[in-house]
């Protein structure tokens, strides 16, 4: 059998929406955030490539996680992975969640609700941040307020290409209730351009998606990594843009996307606004010591 490698999409990470261990980080976080990037690019390749039947592409996301727990060797990515983990005495917990996630993306094709899909992004979404995190040695108590950016990502990404995802994987992540309820089904997804009514439906799934990305402002401030603290407030800047444009524009007949100038601009204001916050942020009072009477 070949190495997963061989069925990449040629996608890198320069490629994402959202900036990748970008110059901001600190240079020596980069390689271990890259290795993580590249086992995930590779495992996300393999659960949504277009000719690989549903039992390969299992066999070999559990390939991957074996090369990545050291059962075997046969996966490069997951060598590699395993072994900058093993010397920065990193887990590789999140990694798995995020195949647990591809997984999922093989055997469910649709979401009840939004509750369905929010459990889904636990596993795609969130271990993503999580693990940033604990590569920088943040607490654990910054996880919720990165849970709810990540998933925002996510679902950003999932109402950016709902039209693709249903015509070439069948794979449909806009919540079936709220489809339901505008009296539209799954089919809807599949013309190239939406109708009024989905239009309306997916509109009100970028405004649901904003209140989860307002659920994360607090986050910056919580890391004490400056340059961590600048790349979040960049993502944020980028995601809640997004957010602006896909609850006024139809994302099966136009690309709702940022060039490379748009992304560079807003995700550069966004870090130096956090810059600048941190540089002024009010000093903690000086507590003098109190005179002692006589």
């Amino acid at each position: 059998m070949t190495a997963s490698a061989e069925f990449r999409s040629g996608k890198g990470h320069r490629d994402e929406n959202f900036p990748v261990a970008s110059w901001i980080i600190r240079r020596r976080h980069r390689p271990v955030i890259l290795a993580f990037y590249e086992f995930v690019r590779v495992a996300d390749d393999i659960a949504d490539h277009p000719t690989l039947y549903p039992r390969e592409k299992l066999v070999r996301l559990d390939r991957l996680e074996a090369s990545l727990t050291g059962r075997s060797n046969r996966e490069r990515q997951g060598v590699v992975l395993r072994e900058i983990l093993r010397s920065r005495g990193l887990s590789p917990r999140h990694a798995q969640d995020l195949l647990h996630a591809f997984r999922q993306d093989v055997t469910k094709q649709r979401y009840a609700d939004w509750d369905e899909l929010i459990d889904y992004c636990s596993f795609s979404a969130m271990p993503v941040g999580r693990f940033v995190l604990d590569v920088h040695g943040e607490s654990h108590a910054t996880w919720p307020a990165s849970d709810a950016l990540c998933a925002a990502l996510q679902i950003i990404n999932h109402l950016q290409d709902c039209g693709e995802d249903y015509r070439q994987l069948g794979r449909v992540y806009i919540p079936l209730d709220l489809l339901s309820a505008n009296a539209l089904i799954v089919d809807a997804l599949g013309v190239n351009r939406a109708s009024p009514v989905l239009k309306t439906c997916l509109h009100e799934l970028a405004t649901r998606t904003g209140a989860l990305l307002e659920r994360s402002r607090t986050l910056p401030a919580l890391v004490n990594d400056v340059r961590l603290g600048m790349e979040i407030s960049a993502m944020q800047a980028l995601a809640g843009r997004l957010v602006t444009l896909l609850q006024s524009r139809d994302p099966l007949s136009e690309t709702v996307r940022l060039t490379k100038r748009e992304m560079l601009a807003t995700g550069g204001r966004g870090a130096a606004l956090e810059l600048l916050r941190r540089l002024f942020r009010p000093m903690p009072p000086f507590d003098r010591p109190q005179a002692r009477e006589t």
